[in-house]
């Protein structure tokens, strides 16, 4: 008699409160995917210019180089955000951002949005092409769906990695080359390579666009943060080095380290080698970090 009576009381209760409960499962796990509960949103942030490399005897000069600051990896205030319209950063012509002829590598922490841009599937992440999109190089995101690849073009050649990102979603994107062929990482690991050689290029290196490309541009629409250039073909340990650091990691190989931009409120080169950029219409968000989940 008495366990039909907790019975009866049991599904009085459930009847009674069940859809309050349903709203309240629903609702948190709405918050969970909005990333209300990720502890990066509310982590303490990096001031911008709180980490940079020292070189004593002047750019390009290697003796004495060392990095002072908060440089262990501490989330950056800001993230740089483009619209895939207007927006770019202009790191002008310096010699040492050619990279034709030489070994190279371009990181970078991506966050695409979709569509990529009003022309077309392509938006540039670091590129540098003449106003057809000849000669130098091209890398960037291609945004064919929500879910696409990276890709790096000589206006030729075109080779695309094997894994995807995914707008709305944080990643690390890197490129190497080694003069006659390029590989590409997602998050750490190596996805895809392919022959291709970068000729050199007389134009301006940019973020987010080709500041010499207009037919068509390409600008890359989302957010971008932490770019790193390097003259050297950092190894698939050094590139899984610097994702297990996370979003505000900093150079891994200082010697070979020829630019960069970490884009936390501004566009100033920390590498201590003076290529820093000139920003057209990019704003610097400091609510970037709810979709983002240290590796």
């Amino acid at each position: 008699m008495h366990s039909k009576i907790h019975i009866q009381s049991a599904m009085e209760y459930l009847m009674t409160y069940g859809w309050a409960i349903l709203i309240i499962a629903v609702v948190l796990g709405a918050l969970f995917q909005l990333g209300i509960f990720n502890l990066s949103t509310f982590a303490p942030k990096a001031t911008p210019g709180s980490c940079q490399i020292i070189r004593p005897d002047g750019p390009s000069t290697t003796r004495f180089i060392n990095m002072e600051g908060a440089c262990s990896g501490e989330l950056p205030q800001y993230v740089a955000k483009f619209d895939g319209h207007t927006t770019y950063v202009d790191m002008g012509n310096p010699t040492v951002l050619n990279l034709a002829g030489s070994t190279f590598t371009i990181t970078a922490w991506i966050n695409p949005s979709y569509p990529v841009n009003p022309y077309g599937s392509y938006g540039q992440i670091v590129a540098r092409t003449d106003s057809g999109g000849n000669g130098g190089y091209e890398f960037g995101w291609y945004g064919s769906t929500r879910c696409s690849t990276t890709y790096v073009t000589n206006g030729l050649t075109t080779i695309y990695s094997s894994d995807n990102v995914c707008a709305g979603s944080w990643a690390f994107v890197a490129l190497t080359s080694s003069i006659t062929s390029a590989i590409f990482y997602v998050n750490g690991k190596q996805s895809n390579s392919g022959a291709i050689i970068f000729p050199s290029s007389t134009q301006n290196t940019g973020i987010g666009k080709a500041p010499g490309r207009t037919s068509p541009v390409l600008n890359f629409n989302g957010m971008i943060s932490n770019v790193q250039i390097y003259n050297s073909s950092l190894s698939s340990n050094e590139i899984t080095t610097l994702y297990n650091e996370g979003i505000g990691g900093a150079p891994v190989q200082l010697n070979n380290i020829t630019a960069w931009w970490p884009l936390n409120g501004d566009v100033k080169d920390y590498s201590g080698n003076g290529n820093s950029g000139t920003p057209s219409s990019i704003t610097f968000t400091s609510s970037w970090a709810s979709n983002y989940y240290a590796p």
